[in-house]
């Protein structure tokens, strides 16, 4: 948890930077604090996150995208929160270079992930299913899956809010949703190769100013 509030704090302040600090006008926040929210962060915790967009802090923060090549065929997007964008680029290919990988000149990737949004939660009770992905079409839904008693939404990057509303309107609460990047050509790799890979992937996002990594593992 160490790892994880500081990270949650931080798309918080970000949310509420770009968007303003009301959840019910800016969809993006009204995420960020559900996610939050699901991974335990106190209320008191988030209060303070919000109240940090009006700061000098936040002010310094910017996002940036870093594209990298790992090992046996692996691609990464790694979206950094930072108020030092040397620091981040650098601790990234000192991480990168000792476990195989590189980083990738920017844009280089894009063909290979599509940006998406993403919602998940359990599957409700008393709901038919069928029905439910019926009434989200009109919201942007584009598939529906469930697995293990969880259903997942995915829809078009533009159609995040009102995706994400829509099941609010279902009064449905999501334990996880944002915008994510699903790979276009999922690669299989053997379980030799996924320890490598997955070594890489455990160094980056411990990394303090990592926000998300998305990779092409199928």
């Amino acid at each position: 948890m160490s790892k994880i509030f500081p990270k949650l704090s931080r798309s918080i302040t970000l949310a509420a930077k770009a968007g303003g600090p009301d959840p019910d006008s800016n969809a993006t926040l009204r995420v960020a604090i559900q996610n939050a929210k699901a991974q335990n962060l106190s209320k008191e915790n988030i209060e303070n996150a919000i109240k940090r967009a009006d700061g000098n802090d936040a002010s310094n923060i910017t996002e940036v995208i870093y594209e990298a090549k790992g090992p046996h065929g692996s691609l990464f997007f790694i979206e950094c929160a930072t108020d030092n964008t040397n620091r981040s680029v650098g601790n990234l290919k000192v991480i990168l270079g000792k476990n195989g990988g590189e980083i990738a000149p920017s844009g280089s990737l894009n063909f290979m992930f599509d940006r998406k949004s993403v919602v998940e939660f359990p599957v409700p009770e008393g709901k038919d299913l069928e029905e439910l992905e019926f009434e989200l079409i009109d919201a942007g839904l584009e598939e529906m899956s469930v697995d293990d008693g969880v259903v997942t939404l995915i829809g078009d990057y533009t159609s995040f809010a009102s995706l994400t509303s829509g099941v609010e309107a279902m009064g449905i609460e999501a334990t996880k949703s944002g915008l994510q990047r699903l790979p276009t050509q999922p690669i299989d790799l053997t379980e030799e190769q996924m320890v490598d890979v997955e070594n890489l992937l455990d160094k980056i996002e411990d990394d303090d100013d990592v926000q998300s990594v998305y990779t092409n593992l199928g």
